[in-house]
């Protein structure tokens, strides 16, 4: 049989899984053999075979139920099986008989691979649909002892099950060989683990080994290595004979053991010996039934572990790939792994995966042996096999660490000493190969602690024709060996091997599988390094800038912390630190914390001045208390319970209760809690106007729908651009127009992006096996079950998630809040990256996922992040600030050790089950569909920034790279306010009071005005034009209050706080606003003003509207303040205003838009 790869059309005999349950009759899989691959298959097929297309029968051969055989060792000290057991006895019971059938002490003596059934030791027939062969192996006898000599001879032994370890313990009780001598033949791992087990025993007196090889453990060692541990065992008083065999027994004419007759003709006493020397594959069975079988051995499989004969499959030790058998349990597992999700995970509701092939397995190795710690990991013979390249040389790496070492051991002047290995010897190609052929070093040279000297013998790869190096490190005083190879470059680690202090193993073999690249020189993998320190900004010297937008260096904030500042929103207030962009809010804090700490300040968490508590503890209270609206979260919660809340906490809490329950966010009782964004269902671009984005899940759209994209774009005028997450926003909406746009794309089948929201946006891929030759999953159909299942659920930030079909990671999966990247063994899930002003790179949370058992660990995640993380915080900063980090999330999420995942699943599918299009919402609704007027009183519209043409597309002209503060006053209008005049512009209804604020703009002459409800206060109306960007956007922004009970709005593009009374700017002293008086009069609303024109002159949208001749005038002209008072009617600007925004946001820096 060939090893080449098959499509997915021959793999005919590897079952589907896409047939629904209820139409589909189980399948019997019998499974021939109880052991340890045989019990990991098992246990996989329960797990994941969950709709139950299976039915699982099994033989085991022992009386006894699967047990750890790589724990035999262990049963010498406590001669109890149920200890050994992989699951205990309730584990079997617990089991649907319907899904799983077991017996045991019952060995399968026949095949009959025609008629699909197998014939039992106790006479049962089992008919099944699929066989599985996991018969394992036996222990190997040489030559000299056929069979029958054994069962003659007392006092032979071999080493591999529970009755051939009693047969031991009975036999080494008996009074002859009571302080006799137990010879161990094996010098391997099984040997030394025998070795061990007698050693221990107190009827023994001594234990001999004998081994072919020089040192023990030569198929994971090289003679240094393997000398260590020689000398280990030896100082246990055990006994090694090397470079010997044995050639054969000497017993009494009654069969008893008194003696091994070795190599050299040498006879050595012994009562009792144990062969350990190997194992044979157990495939007597399938040759009788006519499988194939190897030449050395071993049922014959191909890379999908399918025998010879149709549906009957191969797995563990038994079975032979490629003229190849395994005797560790490793590769045993992992054919299990392949095998399970070939039946299971190839079709499944999350979308096609590749199936699964056979590679060449990980042997690396760590155990303890004869008390000795040994590993050996990745090619860690390279050194031995390849031709040698160029001349030695020898690298002196300069040691600060080692004092602080812990691998050290001590020399007579108390500091540790180093043993260095220069290879200058050279061998022949032909000779590379070659088994007898082993490496001798020619100089060992004893170093002081200040420097250590590698091994940097110079080969090259014949496989990539790279070079490597070796670094050694000996210390023969703690018993401690270490070789690693490196490329020559020393950026990737090939494999090694440990003798001593395994400690490092774990990350080893991690970097050697992920052939990642290291970062640090390789000497570091002895000397080891110092921990860096949190970016706190501690290395930052005080003149460091930290805010570009407003030239804030970190001097600021140190000094502001030692002048009393002991809250961030004050920190804000009073630097400006965060108030543009936002991007240095991280970095900001982190300093703030820092600086707070060395002070000897507590830091608050404390969501605003309203709620002294953080966000994590006030969804535990609106859980708890089951609240559903901000004001019963306030009176129950807040700090005042009559407050209105602020910009701040009135977001966050809308997010938690739309966390919680999911009600629509334009629903009345929740409008007015909602940023402009979640409010308007539409993103607010700088003029005023919107841009709309609908879901393109995974990135996959008709030709038709495009062409409705387009058609709308270009009906209402609309600015075009594919996102970087694989979508079309739609840039340049009116208001007025949107619930119209929203109505034409949900026509033709669009939803909601939630581009908007705090919430998922977009959950890119590539095109995976849809299309890719290299594709090993489906990507296209994971992303969008995946943004189908997430979408518009609110979250403390936005989530964005990849998908990648291959490693080659075209979706850029690992810089997404949640990852996945198609591996030949299932997803690797990739968590907490982000790119933006702080990038992060995912981490990796879990390997080798099946399909159906992604959604499960995503739920846990993103509902756990909803749960506990703060307000604005992203899951990068939240993974990185949660106390134990990603390792204790791994034991929450994964290892469900709070037991709290069955809750968060839960929770999770009840947000899935609640899903509705929120533009659909408003569409089907015409009181909703009123909400989105321009302005309450009239039709008209009013632009709201001059519009100019670029590439053939539309958009509003530039903000000025420098635009002034201003101070607008109501000294400014030419008519006294005793001559205003009340005015009839509104209504109560088109406000819609009720106990949450409610805000609406109105259209007076070339004026607009914006009018606010605060429940307790009444009406309030100022100008609806911001003077910090000159934007008409006052109506969209948040109402709130502070401690003194002064409500004011917040500006929805850069959060400048007027209050609604005065206008007076509340976190910028160089802004301001004109406030009116209103009044109620029955169902109207009236404000005082004067005459349209004389407002006009000094608050009118064509005087204020972003113009772009203006904007090149303004930008040339400097950035001086404008204060608009009678004196400056025509807006020329007062000698000694302040600096305003300069540059790229809003400061003195440099703003190119």
């Amino acid at each position: 049989m060939t090893n080449s790869t098959p499509d997915q059309r021959e793999c005919v005999d590897i079952p589907a899984t896409n047939v629904p349950k209820a139409s589909r009759t189980p399948k019997t899989i019998l499974v021939v053999g109880l052991g340890m691959v045989g019990i990991a298959f098992i246990e996989k097929m329960l797990n994941l075979d969950e709709a139950r297309h299976y039915r699982l029968v099994t033989c085991g051969e022992e009386a006894h139920l699967a047990y750890n055989r790589v724990a035999l060792t262990e049963y010498f000290q406590h001669r109890s099986v149920e200890k050994l057991y992989l699951n205990q006895v309730d584990w079997y019971a617990r089991q649907d008989p319907e899904h799983f059938v077991f017996y045991t002490g019952e060995q399968v003596t026949s095949l009959n691979t025609a008629a699909h059934y197998v014939t039992t030791s106790k006479g049962r027939l089992i008919n099944y649909d699929y066989c599985v062969l996991a018969t394992g192996s036996e222990s190997t006898l040489p030559p000299y002892i056929p069979p029958e000599r054994v069962a003659q001879t007392k006092g032979v032994f071999v080493y591999r099950n529970i009755a051939d370890l009693d047969r031991i313990l009975s036999y080494s009780e008996e009074g002859h060989v009571r302080g006799g001598r137990a010879v161990v033949v094996g010098g391997g791992l099984l040997g030394l683990e025998a070795a061990k087990a007698v050693f221990d025993l107190e009827t023994i007196g001594k234990v001999t080994i004998i081994n072919r090889q020089a040192y023990p453990l030569s198929r994971q060692l090289d003679d240094d290595g393997g000398e260590i541990v020689l000398r280990c065992i030896e100082a246990m008083g055990v006994e090694v004979l090397t470079k010997t065999s044995v050639t054969g027994l000497v017993s009494t004419p009654e069969g008893v053991l008194t003696g091994l007759v070795l190599s050299n003709d040498e006879q050595l006493d012994a009562e009792m010996v144990i062969y350990a020397i190997g194992i044979t594959p157990r495939d007597d069975l399938a040759r009788k039934a006519g499988l194939k079988c190897g030449v050395r051995g071993g049922i014959t499989v191909d890379d999908y572990l399918r025998t010879s004969v149709p549906d009957i499959f191969a797995i563990g030790e038994c079975a032979s790939w490629r003229e190849n058998t395994f005797g560790l349990i490793g590769p045993g597992v992992e054919m299990a792994d392949i095998l399970t999700f070939n039946f299971t995970q190839v079709q499944a509701d999350v979308g096609s995966f590749k199936h699964r092939q056979m590679n060449m397995p990980d042997l690396s190795t760590k155990l303890k042996l004869m008390g000795v710690d040994v590993a050996s990991f990745g090619d860690y013979f390279l050194d031995k096999r390849i031709p040698r390249g160029t001349a030695v040389r020898s690298r002196k790496v300069e040691d600060t660490q080692a004092v602080k070492s812990s691998h050290a051991g001590s020399g007579q002047d108390g500091k540790p000493a180093w043993e260095v290995k220069i290879d200058y010897s050279d061998i022949p190609t032909a000779l590379a190969s070659s088994k007898e052929h082993t490496l001798k070093s020619d100089g060992v040279f004893p170093q002081k602690v200040s420097a250590i000297t590698t091994t940097t013998s110079k080969k090259r790869s014949p496989s990539s024709n790279e070079s490597i190096e070796c670094l050694t490190y000996r210390d023969p005083f703690s018993s401690v060996y270490k070789k690693y190879i490196f490329t020559a470059d020393g950026k990737y680690l090939l494999g090694g091997m440990m003798v001593g202090d395994t400690s490092d193993y774990v990350k080893l073999i991690s970097l050697v599988k992920k052939k990642k690249a290291i970062d640090v020189p390789p000497s570091q993998f002895i000397v080891g390094v110092g921990r860096k320190g949190e970016d706190d900004g501690v290395d930052l010297d005080d003149d460091t800038q930290v805010c570009s937008c407003h030239n804030v260096t970190k001097g600021v904030i140190v000094a502001c912390v030692k002048e009393g500042v002991n809250d961030i929103e004050n920190l804000k207030t009073k630097t400006k630190a965060g108030t543009g962009c936002g991007g240095c809010m991280p970095l900001v804090t982190n300093i703030f914390k820092a600086e707070m700490k060395k002070a000897g300040h507590s830091m608050s968490n404390n969501l605003c001045t309203h709620f002294a508590m953080s966000r994590q503890e006030l969804f535990t209270i609106i859980k708890l208390r089951k609240l559903k609206t901000f004001p019963e979260v306030m009176l129950s919660a807040g700090v005042k319970p009559d407050s209105i809340g602020c910009e701040l906490c009135r977001p966050a809490v809308a997010s938690i209760l739309s966390s919680m329950y999911n009600e629509l966010v334009v629903s009345p009782s929740h409008h007015s809690n909602q940023d402009t964004n979640d409010r308007c269902l539409a993103n607010m671009q700088r003029d005023g106007t919107f841009s709309v984005v609908p879901r393109v899940a995974g990135g996959e759209i008709t030709p038709d729908k495009l062409i409705v994209l387009g058609q709308v774009a270009k009906k209402y005028k609309l600015y075009t651009k594919i996102t970087g997450g694989q979508r079309i926003d739609l840039f340049g909406a009116a208001k007025q127009d949107l619930p119209d746009i929203w109505e034409e794309l949900v026509n033709a089948g669009f939803e909601s992006g939630h581009a908007y929201g705090k919430a998922l946006r977009t959950v890119k891929s590539c095109v995976g096996t849809t299309w890719c030759r290299y594709g090993v999953g489906d990507s296209v159909g994971m992303a969008i079950h995946l943004e189908e299942r997430y979408k518009g659920i609110r979250s403390p930030h936005k989530l964005k998630g990849g998908v990648s079909g291959c490693i080659r990671e075209c979706a850029e999966a690992q810089s997404k809040d949640f990852g996945l990247i198609a591996t030949d063994k299932g997803w690797n899930i990739f968590l907490a990256g982000n790119g933006g002003t702080n990038p992060r790179h995912a981490t990796l949370f879990a390997k080798d996922v099946p399909p159906s058992k992604v959604i499960r660990i995503l739920d846990r995640f993103l509902m756990y992040y909803i749960r506990t993380a703060d307000k604005l915080m992203r899951t990068a900063r939240w993974v990185e600030q949660f106390e134990g980090g990603i390792e204790r999330l791994q034991k929450i999420l994964l290892d469900d050790e709070l037991g709290i995942c069955n809750e968060l699943e839960a929770e999770m599918a009840t947000l899935v089950d609640t899903y509705h299009d929120e533009w659909k919402a408003v569409v089907k609704d015409p009181a909703r569909r009123r909400q989105f007027r321009q302005f309450v009183n009239t039709d008209e519209r009013q632009q709201q920034a001059e519009v100019i043409k670029e590439r053939e597309q539309q958009r509003p002209a530039d903000w000025p790279k420098q635009s002034s503060p201003a101070k607008f006053h109501p000294s400014a209008i030419g008519t006294p306010k005793s001559e205003w005049k009340w005015r009839k512009l509104a209504t109560v209804q088109d406000l819609q009071p009720s106990d949450i604020t409610s805000s609406v703009a109105v259209k007076y002459g070339d004026s607009q005005l914006a009018i606010f409800h605060v429940p307790k206060k009444g009406f309030f109306a100022t100008q609806q034009m911001c003077p910090h960007k000159r934007a008409f956007v006052l109506d969209h922004g948040i109402v709130g209050d502070d401690m003194q009970g002064n409500a004011y709005v917040s500006c929805p593009l850069h959060k400048r706080n007027f209050r609604l009374d005065d206008g007076t700017c509340l976190n910028d002293v160089q802004y301001s606003i004109i406030s009116f008086d209103i009044k109620q009069e029955g169902d109207d609303l009236q404000i005082l003003l004067p005459e349209p024109e004389e407002l006009d002159a000094v608050i009118g949208t064509s005087k204020w509207m972003v113009k772009q001749a203006t904007a090149e005038v303004i930008s040339r002209g400097g950035g001086q303040g404008i204060e608009i008072t009678a004196d400056h009617l025509d807006g020329s600007p007062t000698a000694n205003a302040g600096a305003g925004c300069n540059g790229s946001s809003c400061g003195d820096s440099t703003l190119d838009w």
